[in-house]
Parts: structure tokens; C-alpha cells; sequence
């Protein structure tokens, strides 16, 4: 008498494939909102297609501004606000208010895989972006090379983690999709204005600029201006190994904003709609 083989035991998903599935199906979601796809899309290259005469304005009362330089760092800047703090604000606030991050919170996923995993594909579209400004900047600006590229990984790697978690935090005092555009909305205006993206720092008065260098933004933001034009506005561009003397206090400052973040996000994030 033959004995039935036990079922084989279903295979256990490592945190990397969870976090792959959750950005594949956040990918799909996003492809299907209209509005979303038009503010990641299209809404950054808008901005940037003014960018270009306000930084020529500041360029006339702050001699030797690298105008395209500094049009394709900011653009980067913008890009990152618009499709990953903006657009992801908006995505967390829709997933809770749907109920879907409770029950995804009922399977093995942790916390902080099910928010990375929504945030995937707005975080990959964006590099996607920064790299055809990147590309951009050689071909029709004329830029040089990066000065140092990996600060400009870092400056791109810890804008993506910073904004994430303001995004989290943003979406907890966002009741609706509907009002996520007026809760970012100081943020995004002190990120413009106030880290260098539409007014350069250098071209602002030495006590405002310093203030503005304190901001949760502008760390990352400055390491991915160092690194890629090599210098932080105060002075000549700097070769591959002075960069790292320049970078050393936006970096800390940087990780610091990201942690603080990070924990904030864990601290007040709210995985459903209050009742």
C-alpha cells in the first residue's frame, strides 16, 4: 500500500523578492493613474524649462555661475522632489486610505519593505530621469564629467532615501489624494527656493545661505552639486580627491536628515485612515 508524499512546504520569499513584488505591483498602479504618470513625466522637464532664465538671472549679480552646470544639478533636484517626495505622498496616502497597506501588513512583509516597495518605482523612474539630464548636459550643454561620481551616487542615493521618509511622513497628516498637493506644498517651496535649486546659494546673502544649508533637503542635494561640478559655490571646482574635503560636512548632515527621517516615518507613518 503506496503512502501519498507529503506537500512540499510553499518556498519562503527573501526580503529582496518582497520588495521586488511590491515595487512591480505599485509599478502597475502607477502606470494606470493618469495624473500620476503626467506629474512624473512631465511636470519636472515644465520646471525645468524655467529654470534655465532664473538661473541666467542670478548669474548676472553672481559672476562666474555655471548657468548649465548648475540647470542640470537643480533639474535633478526638481525631478527628485516632483516623482519621488510629491508623487509618493500621494501614492501612500491613496494605498492607506484603500486599506491596502493593512493587509499587506497581515502577510511577511515588514514595515519597512512594504514602504520601500511602494516607493520602488517612483525612486527608478527618477534615476531614470537624473540619468537623461545627465546625458542631457553632454550633449547639448557641452558639461564636462562629473568630478566625482560617486558623490553624485551618494547626492542621488540619499535624496531618494531623505525624501522617501518625508513622503511617509507627509502622507500622515495628508487625509485625502486630493490635499496631498497642498500638505507638500512647503516643503516642495522650501526645497526650491531655499536649497539652491531655482536661487543658487552663492548668490543669496552669506547668513540666509547659511541658514538654507541646515535644511532637510539641501545636504543631499549640495553633495550631488559638489560632486558633479566640484565645487559647493564657494569656491573654484575642485579635482576627484579635493571633492571629499568639501563633501565631508553636507554627507554628515545628509545621513543625519535621512536617519531623522527615517525615524520619524516609523514613528508617526499611519497604516490606515483614521475612522
Amino acid at each position: 500500500m503506496s503512502t501519498a508524499a507529503p506537500a512540499a512546504a510553499p518556498a519562503t520569499l527573501t526580503p529582496l523578492s518582497r520588495l521586488l513584488a511590491l515595487g512591480r505591483a505599485e509599478a502597475v498602479l502607477l502606470r494606470r493613474n493618469r495624473t500620476a504618470v503626467f506629474l512624473a513625466l512631465v511636470l519636472p522637464f515644465l520646471l525645468v524649462g524655467s529654470l534655465r532664465s532664473i538661473l541666467k538671472a542670478a548669474a548676472e549679480k553672481t559672476p562666474g555661475l555655471d548657468v548649465n552646470g548648475n540647470l542640470v544639478t537643480s533639474s535633478m533636484g526638481i525631478v527628485l522632489l516632483v516623482v519621488v517626495y510629491t508623487n509618493l505622498t500621494t501614492a501612500y496616502t491613496a494605498r492607506r486610505n484603500e486599506l491596502v497597506l493593512k493587509r499587506l501588513r497581515t502577510g511577511e512583509a515588514a514595515d519597512a519593505e512594504i514602504l520601500l516597495g511602494t516607493a520602488v518605482p517612483s525612486i527608478g523612474l527618477a534615476l531614470v530621469q537624473c540619468l537623461l539630464l545627465g546625458v542631457g548636459g553632454f550633449a547639448l550643454l557641452d558639461l564636462r564629467a562629473p568630478a566625482n561620481p560617486l558623490l553624485v551616487l551618494a547626492g542621488l542615493a540619499l535624496s531618494a532615501l531623505l525624501l522617501t521618509g518625508l513622503a511617509a511622513l507627509s502622507s500622515a497628516v495628508t487625509k485625502t489624494v486630493e490635499t496631498a498637493g497642498i500638505t507638500t506644498l512647503p516643503l516642495m517651496l522650501a526645497a526650491q527656493f531655499g536649497s539652491g535649486l531655482m536661487i543658487p546659494l552663492e548668490s543669496m546673502p552669506d547668513t540666509v545661505a547659511n541658514v538654507c544649508r541646515l535644511l532637510p533637503t539641501t545636504p543631499a542635494l549640495q553633495l550631488l552639486r559638489i560632486g558633479w561640478l566640484g565645487t559647493d559655490g564657494t569656491g573654484p571646482s575642485e579635482g576627484f580627491a579635493a571633492t571629499w574635503g568639501l563633501a565631508v560636512p553636507p554627507l554628515l548632515l545628509a545621513l543625519a536628515w535621512a536617519a531623522a527621517a527615517a525615524w520619524g516615518a516609523r514613528r508617526w507613518f499611519r497604516w490606515e485612515p483614521r475612522r
